[in-house]
């Protein structure tokens, strides 16, 4: 496919959603859709830094997904950190820095010693950031930022008058990298399910009812092309 390297996005975010599915249709174990789901990330990454992408960002994990089982949750922290140890230097090795947002403390203790080190080791590359939203949701990021815009101005820091959207944005998780451009939902659903949803403002949407571990780079190649031939007009007129 032909896609316009004048035009590409600078940021994409994928909810990585229908592993489950996917492992349901095949007869599976739910985990085993999540292995698969972590094996597709190592293809989508290496689009995008085909493409010149500097920045990717994938809901692994979010608030929400703490209702599931024991066995699954173990499963995602498992598979996460064998995600880390495989893939780390190839990572570091194609310029790939690694970030996280969400509060990643409250992981297993084994699983943020791996994030930690990863952030670490990759921290100097600048080719493509990978960033993972892990124990993530935009709810609770908006909720910690006001606090701690409050503390501020309760502190003298900041005057009340001079709090603005930047002032939030600031303050947010999210605040090293640019707004996504491109927002990238498989699987069928039709909904953000709390992912950047102060960021994506004017984030283009892409549905597709591919499952995730399906999804490989024809269909972000699609995505990409669908969004390079969208109007975007940011609340002007025509």
């Amino acid at each position: 496919m032909q896609l316009n390297r004048e035009n590409m996005p600078k940021h994409i975010g994928v909810i990585m959603d229908g592993n489950g599915r996917w492992a349901k249709s095949k007869g599976l174990k739910r985990t085993m859709g999540h292995k698969q789901g972590v094996e597709n990330l190592r293809t989508i990454v290496k689009e995008c830094k085909r493409l010149e992408i500097p920045f990717l960002t994938v809901y692994a994990f979010s608030t929400e997904n703490w209702k599931r089982t024991q066995e699954e949750v173990s499963s995602l922290m498992w598979l996460l950190e064998q995600y880390m140890t495989r893939e780390l230097k190839e990572l570091h090795k194609e310029g790939v820095r690694i970030k996280t947002i969400g509060d990643i403390n409250e992981l297993p203790e084994s699983t943020c010693k791996k994030l930690t080190e990863g952030i670490e080791y990759t921290k100097d590359n600048r080719d493509l950031t990978l960033t993972l939203a892990l124990n993530y949701g935009s709810r609770s990021d908006i909720t910690q930022a006001t606090k701690l815009i409050a503390d501020k101005v309760k502190n003298g820091e900041i005057l009340l008058e001079e709090i603005n959207e930047e002032t939030i944005s600031n303050h947010l998780s999210t605040n090293f990298m640019p707004d996504p451009d491109l927002i990238i939902r498989p699987s069928g659903e039709y909904r953000l399910s709390n992912f950047m949803m102060w960021e994506s403002s004017y984030s283009e949407l892409w549905f597709s009812n591919i499952n995730w571990p399906d999804f490989g780079a024809d269909q972000l190649q699609q995505a990409i092309s669908d969004y390079q031939n969208r109007d975007r007009r940011f609340g002007n007129a025509k």
